[in-house]
């Protein structure tokens, strides 16, 4: 008689699947086709950070501080994690403390998109909001106010000033761009928020070749359309920003980004951010400059989908 196997019991058995933070990271890297078309020497490549579970860049740090947080013990159980956002770091944070038990407290400008807000409020974070013609750096002074009146109660990651920041891009986005470029790229091109993405992945492309010319973007004036960027000569400066990093700093306009949006989604099939198109109208500025008979392989971060901004006016305007 065929013996019939007995499966073992569910302890023995390997794990089946993944969690949902084990799927930050790793994204794609996309080649913009048809809008750069007209530049044969060179190939402009995106990541698509909207593949985090997040559905953003900002998984990546917001993970970060908060492991280090938890290894460092200023994360404790019953702890609620609290900062200052314009909405994607948010978002991370919410989506991971629901995943770990922590409860979530986010400072945001009224400024946000509802999208943002009803996502937020969907994991259950509680919001307060401050002025939207203060921006971030409003809601930044407030949070400051009520983490240092309450220490024990909250722990502040502080995304403007903690290395785990950075760190995150050191450790995974550029390693990430080295691999999927098989190390030809020659330009990284990305905006300036907490400034995280541009210090962090710089610091490692200039380690693997410090050929490689990194570009720092920001909006042309304070008030502009581009959440979590900073205008740095009218902004509070992050302390992790480090100025001597960049080979060129590059302002975009917000009107620009907005036209740039809807020629993505309708001759290149990707519905991304105004930020995202920002950082592909600053890779097109770079890209003008390369001689024509020099190859480039520039890389840039599409921090975001267009899901948080489909409710925005400038998709109904010419």
């Amino acid at each position: 008689m065929r013996q019939i196997g007995i499966a073992p019991p569910p302890a023995s058995r390997e794990r089946v699947g993944e969690g949902v933070l084990e799927r930050i990271g790793n994204t794609p890297l996309l080649r913009i086709g048809r809008i750069a078309a007209h530049l044969p020497n060179v190939e402009i490549c995106a990541k698509a950070e909207w593949f985090n579970p997040g559905g953003s860049v900002k998984d990546r740090p917001a993970k970060s501080m908060i492991d280090a947080g938890l290894a460092s013990g200023a994360l404790r159980p019953g702890k609620t994690i609290l900062d200052a956002t314009s909405g994607n770091t948010g978002i991370a944070y919410a989506m991971i403390g629901a995943a770990l038990g922590h409860p979530v407290k986010l400072f945001l400008p009224h400024s946000a998109s509802e999208e943002r807000k009803r996502i937020l409020q969907a994991y259950g974070a509680e919001l307060v909001m401050t002025p939207g013609d203060e921006g971030t750096d409003g809601a930044i002074r407030r949070v400051r106010e009520l983490a240092a009146a309450e220490p024990q109660k909250y722990f502040y990651p502080d995304q403007y000033s903690n290395p785990a920041n950075w760190q995150a891009h050191y450790r995974g986005t550029a390693n990430e761009i080295w691999q999927q470029t098989e190390g030809r790229i020659t330009h990284f091109v990305t905006a300036l928020g907490t400034s995280g993405t541009f210090v962090g992945t710089t610091r490692r492309l200039k380690e693997l070749n410090p050929d490689i010319r990194c570009v720092s973007l920001q909006p042309d004036g304070p008030w502009n359309g581009l959440e979590g960027w900073k205008h740095m000569p009218t902004a509070l400066r992050p302390a992790i920003y480090d100025d001597t990093l960049a080979d060129e700093n590059l302002e975009v306009s917000t009107e620009e980004a907005y036209r740039m949006v809807k020629r993505l989604a309708r001759e290149e099939g990707l519905l991304v951010s105004p930020s995202s198109a920002a950082a592909l109208n600053g890779c097109l500025a770079v890209a003008q400059k390369i001689p024509s008979g020099e190859h480039a392989v520039i890389v840039t971060i599409f921090a975001d989908s267009a899901a948080k901004y489909l409710s925005e006016r400038f998709w109904d305007e010419d």
